[in-house]
């Protein structure tokens, strides 16, 4: 396995981390590597924009629309 050494870890910051690791359980270090693999992680393929439209509004329902026929279409002006 690779490391890192981070250098310059403003001490504020660096005891924010402790107190979060501490907070579940861990170890600094591991700390470090579960917010790495968080913020790195897998990436999540892009969809497209009808697939995000549909994921927003799934959870509300969908709606029903009756169905129109459609008539003839309008002649083009100039066209005969």
């Amino acid at each position: 396995m690779a490391s890192i050494t981070i250098r310059n870890l403003d001490d504020d910051l660096k005891r924010r981390l402790r107190v979060r690791a501490a907070e579940n359980g861990r170890s600094m270090e591991e700390e470090v590597r579960e917010i790495l693999r968080q913020a790195v992680g897998m990436p999540i393929a892009p969809r497209d924009l009808g697939q995000s439209i549909h994921a927003r509004f799934a959870a509300l329902g969908g709606v029903e629309f009756d169905r129109q026929e459609r008539g003839p279409g309008r002649n083009q002006p100039g066209l005969v």
